[in-house]
Parts: structure tokens; C-alpha cells; sequence
């Protein structure tokens, strides 16, 4: 199956500890470029996320918006840190001392000062906590990968519609082209009897002229060639996978082709049904640079 660079999918996994969502969404790019945002407290899970990606993609540019939201409060302490109150203690008791004022501390007043009291994060089970982000993260890249595998077919019923067309292109080219050598010969004939009136004609020296147009504007080997590029693009839309830059070069040569055979046309048919076939491969092209 062909598939699309471009594409989207979102999961959401939630429970009564916590909710995790996963969103992704892609676009043409050369390579595949990941870009991942998300909390602190889960970029130790980065390179898992990376290889877990890679399972479903190959190419294009993605980006990745993972949340997390903890409904718990188990996951906090409160710490009485003893050594600082103490500290606070006796420099103020000290201060009393020295400068002969009253010492007012009380309980709730020194509570308040800093770090006597602290809120400390407990740990996570790491691996507990990437059971559920990996399976928010595979159900959203299953979401994913059908809407680039569903994008994809439109692009392979595209193209392969354009491809049809060039082949009718190059069919009348291949067609036309002993036509256009005969109507050559006879122009020519008709041409010498004007100049030379009675005097007979050298049918010899004709065929010779004839062979020198016929020779300068044959194009049976581009039109051989691009029948087989054709060919090639269209068995590699049927058996699918990741054939993007395979299509792209093939792409490239069938441009160089339609180049020689316009640059080579000497018949006004000829050349409409060669900028015809060109702009098939420039519309191919363009659409080429969606597919994975």
C-alpha cells in the first residue's frame, strides 16, 4: 500500500490516577524529522517515544504533543525540615540577645519561613508510567498511519489516472511519427518538381534527404524508455511501501525524456502532445513529494 506523509492521530488514556494524551501530526519532509514536546518529567522517555515512531514511519516531518495530568496526591510529601528550623531558631534567639529585644517567635510564625516546610515529589514507577504512554502512543500512531494509508490511496488512484494519460500522449507521439516522415517525402518530392519542371527527379537522392530528417527527429528510444518508466511507476504504486524517492527518480528521468522528444519535434501535434506529456510529469512530481 502507498502511503502519505501527511497525516494526524490523537489518543487519550485515562484512569482514576492520572490522563495521558497523544497527538501527532505530520507533513512532507525530505527525512524524517521528530519533534517532540511534552513535560520535563517525561523526557526521560524520549528515546523509547523515537523508537516506537519509527515503527510506523519512515519519512516526513512530525510533531509530536504529549500531556500529562496526575489526579493523585499521592504523589507528594509533605517534609518538616528540622536542621532549617532549628537554624532560624537560634540566629533569631541570638538576635534577641544581642540587641536586648524581646524574643516573640512562636510556632506557626517560624512554620512559615522558608524551606521549613516542603512539598518533595515522589518517585514514579518509570516502567508502570510507560506501559500507559506507550499505549496512548501506539493508538494514536495506529490513527495515524490509517489516515496516511487512506491519503495514500487517493494518491496512488491519482496518479496512476495521470500516468494513463501520459501513456495516450506517447502513444500518438509513437503513432504520428512515420506519418510525419511520409508527409516529409512528398512535401519534398513536390517541392523538387516545382523547381526542376520537366526535368525527372532523382527518387534516390530523396530517400537520402529523408533519411537524414527521419533520423534527426526519431525518438523511438525515449519513447521506448519512458513506456518502460511508465511502467515501473505504475507496478510500484500497485506493490506500495515506502517508494517515495524511488518515484521521485524515476519522476527525474521521465522529464529527461519528454525534454528530448519536445526539443526533437518537428509537427505541431507533435509538440502540443510533448508540453501535453510534460505537464503530466510536473503534476506526477508534485505529487510524488507527499508520498513516504
Amino acid at each position: 500500500m502507498v502511503k502519505s506523509m501527511t497525516g494526524f492521530g490523537r489518543r487519550e488514556i485515562s484512569d482514576a490516577a492520572r490522563k495521558i494524551t497523544v497527538e501527532l501530526k505530520s507533513v512532507n519532509h525530505r527525512y524524517l524529522d521528530i519533534n517532540i514536546k511534552m513535560p520535563k518529567k517525561l523526557s526521560f522517555f524520549e528515546a523509547s517515544m523515537r523508537t516506537l515512531i519509527k515503527e510506523y514511519t519512515e519519512r516526513g516531518k512530525l510533531d509530536v504533543f504529549v500531556t500529562y495530568e496526575d489526579y493523585t496526591d499521592q504523589n507528594y510529601s509533605l517534609k518538616y525540615n528540622r536542621n532549617i528550623a532549628a537554624a532560624y531558631f537560634n540566629y533569631i534567639r541570638d538576635m534577641a540577645e544581642e540587641f536586648g529585644l524581646e524574643n516573640d517567635l512562636t510556632v506557626s510564625r517560624l512554620s512559615r519561613y522558608p524551606e521549613v516546610f516542603s512539598l518533595e515529589e515522589q518517585g514514579v514507577d518509570d516502567e508502570e508510567l510507560w506501559k500507559e504512554i506507550e499505549k496512548a502512543f501506539r493508538g494514536a500512531l495506529q490513527e495515524f498511519s490509517e489516515a496516511r494509508v487512506k491519503e495514500g490511496e487517493n494518491l496512488r488512484k491519482d496518479l496512476t489516472g495521470k500516468l494513463t494519460e501520459m501513456s495516450s500522449h506517447v502513444s500518438y507521439i509513437e503513432e504520428r511519427a512515420p506519418e510525419i516522415i511520409e508527409e516529409y517525402k512528398n512535401r519534398l518530392f513536390e517541392r523538387v518538381k516545382e523547381l526542376m519542371a520537366d526535368a525527372s527527379v532523382e527518387e534516390s537522392r530523396i530517400l537520402a534527404e529523408v533519411t537524414i530528417f527521419a533520423d534527426k527527429i526519431c525518438v523511438d528510444e525515449e519513447l521506448v524508455r519512458l513506456k518502460s518508466h511508465i511502467e515501473a511507476m505504475l507496478s510500484a504504486l500497485n506493490n506500495g511501501g515506502s517508494l517515495g524517492r524511488k518515484l521521485d527518480f524515476i519522476a527525474q528521468e521521465m522529464n529527461r525524456e519528454a525534454n528530448t522528444i519536445l526539443s526533437k519535434a518537428n509537427d505541431l501535434a507533435t509538440s502540443e502532445h510533448a508540453i501535453e506529456l510534460k505537464t503530466c510529469i510536473e503534476k506526477v512530481r508534485e505529487q510524488i513529494q507527499n508520498i513516504e
